[in-house]
């Protein structure tokens, strides 16, 4: 566990003043004497449907007709009783059913008994949500279930008696009461995005509500150029938070023109800059790349995203502000982790992954960092955090990044977050085609005094790729007192194979049949079990190239993979 500094422990405490604060505020505008203010004149009418981007599963109707509901990962029997009445089988599974995404699924089968359950469902919860407490009314599910409301709202609407079309849409008005006093307690990055995002879309689309649009547009802005960064990603450092975000604000952005408004210049830019991040992060394979809480996701669903962004977007050179490089040529992808982790509050997901790197070749994923288990697997998580978890070098069986137990900061961000390294250094070059990074952190440095270094080129044809690790003291000689074991990790994905040639060789196959071969010198090289664990299936066994050696101070270990020429197709 690591120990705080002077500027962490007032990090801290300035978290927490600014959390009873926010508290503060939330209760008093949720007080009757101040709930009067946002309400509007009557939420007796849905003006605009925004358009539902994700995509849907109408085979989840034949589970539900059934009498199971799956959703983040686990499955209730409900045994003939409504999902709201039966015990969740996680917290995760509570928040998604009461976000009320699934409805997409409803509405994607066009069947009627799907609409009509669907209705029943909606009508169901209103009757039994009576105390506005519990996971129900966290900010963020009260955000995402209107975002999902309204969007469903004509199918949920349609053929309902009057006294039904007024629970429901008097119930919505309620929720937007809600959500205007409590939004400022949300977590902060993404759960307070989404709270105002909802806030907007129903000023846009629900009757009698516009009057407070105008301090809903602006607290979007400012949490909008706060949390993307300059070249695109979020100051969480997870990619995968990029495209759920992005399918909230493209419809948003069509709401707007629908009520003959322009929107906002500041969403459209954030739109684009993170349309060209995920457009960088996105390896062959058609995935982001597994770095700091990315987790088990679908192509189709980047790609749709993507699908938003045009001909015209041009691929970002660099991602310095997130902290992420790529090398690419001919048919390989390479994307190297070169950042430091995010701030304490938004660290509860992000691995101590530092110098680690993916590479895909043509659509096949070849190396692989072990990601972030899903919420049905969370007893993974602690493992998957780790340095030996990707593919980069860990020292004395220990991880770059180390994680900080405290109770108070725990309970305030939902999470342990990790520290470290302090230091990450990159600078890239080309040189006759040949792209280059030199990358180096300081996650080593206090506890043995060593700096960890990397170096990968990247040929011209994209065929070879060589690899320098060092550790060295960051100036002088060092000589250890004990020499200390090192393990330089290579994660292959679950889809490939590989075989032992000789003591320092070994042949990697991919399903495609193409061959690389990987070879070392200055290390032990073996091939080990390794644990992928963001399949759609859940974790899926591979195996890990492992080269292994000690260090008393300085080491090089030399090593390369090339791409069988008579394989290259």
């Amino acid at each position: 566990m690591a120990s705080l500094n002077v500027t962490e422990r007032l990090k801290i405490r300035s978290l927490s003043v600014e959390r009873l604060r926010r508290r503060a505020l939330t209760r008093t505008l949720s007080s009757p004497i101040f709930r009067w203010r946002y309400a509007g004149a009557g939420a007796d009418q849905i003006l605009i449907v925004p358009q539902e981007l994700r995509a849907a599963d109408p085979s989840f109707w034949s589970e539900v007709a059934h009498g199971h509901f799956g959703l983040a990962s686990q499955i209730a029997d409900l045994k003939g009783a409504s999902p709201f009445r039966v015990k969740p089988p996680s917290p995760a599974w509570a928040r998604e059913l009461h976000g009320f995404g699934w409805l997409r699924h409803l509405a994607a089968t066009e069947e009627e008994e799907a609409a009509a359950a669907a209705r029943d469902l909606v009508l169901d919860w209103i009757s039994l949500r009576n105390a506005a407490s519990g996971i129900a009314y966290e900010p963020e599910i009260v955000g995402r279930r209107l975002i999902s409301w309204i969007a469903q709202a004509g199918m949920l609407l349609e053929d309902l008696d009057a006294r039904s079309y007024s629970a429901v849409m008097s119930n919505i008005g309620q929720q937007i009461v809600t959500l205007k006093a409590t939004w400022r307690s949300a977590p902060d990055g993404i759960p307070r995005l989404t709270c105002l995002i909802a806030l907007v879309l129903s000023d846009l689309a629900v009757s009698g509500h516009d009057r407070q649009l105008k301090d809903a547009q602006e607290s979007l802005i400012e949490e909008l150029q706060r949390q993307i960064l300059e070249d695109g990603g979020h100051v969480s450092r997870s990619a995968s938070v990029l495209a759920d975000l992005i399918l909230d604000l493209l419809p948003l952005g069509q709401c707007f023109h629908s009520r003959g408004r322009q929107p906002p210049e500041e969403i459209s830019a954030s739109v684009k800059k993170s349309l060209g991040f995920l457009r960088f992060m996105r390896l062959g394979d058609g995935m982001l790349a597994r770095f700091n809480g990315v987790s088990t996701g679908s192509p189709a669903t980047v790609a749709t995203v993507l699908g938003y962004s045009g001909a015209d977007l041009e691929l970002p050179s660099a991602a310095q502000a997130s902290g992420y490089a790529r090398l690419e040529r001919g048919d390989t992808t390479i994307v190297v982790d070169v950042g430091s982790p995010p701030p304490l509050e938004m660290a509860t997901e992000a691995q101590a992954g530092a110098l680690s790197f993916e590479m895909s070749s043509r659509q096949y994923l070849v190396l692989a960092n072990g990601g972030f288990p899903g919420p049905a697997d969370q007893s993974w998580v602690s493992a998957a955090r780790a340095t030996a978890s990707h593919n980069t070098l860990a020292l004395a069986e220990t991880s770059s990044s180390r994680l900080v137990r405290h109770p108070q900061l725990e309970a305030m961000i939902g999470g342990m977050p990790i520290k470290g390294p302090d230091n990450v250094f990159s600078a890239s070059g080309e040189k006759d085609g040949q792209i280059f990074i030199d990358t180096s952190h300081d996650g080593y440095l206090k506890r043995f005094g060593l700096i960890h270094s990397r170096r990968l080129s990247l040929s011209a044809d994209g065929n070879t790729l060589e690899g320098v690790d060092a550790l060295r003291p960051p100036k002088g000689q060092l000589r250890l007192k004990t020499d200390l074991p090192y393990a330089i990790h290579f994660h292959l994905h679950p889809d490939c194979r590989c075989t032992l040639d000789e003591p320092s060789l070994c042949r990697v196959k991919l399903p495609d049949g193409r061959i690389w071969m990987f070879s070392a010198k200055g290390s032990t090289l073996t091939i080990e079990e390794s644990i992928f664990y963001v399949d759609s299936a859940g974790p899926r066994p591979s195996l890990q190239i492992v080269l292994r050696g000690t260090t008393f101070g300085e080491t090089d270990v030399h090593w390369s993979m090339r791409c069988e020429p008579d394989m290259l197709g």
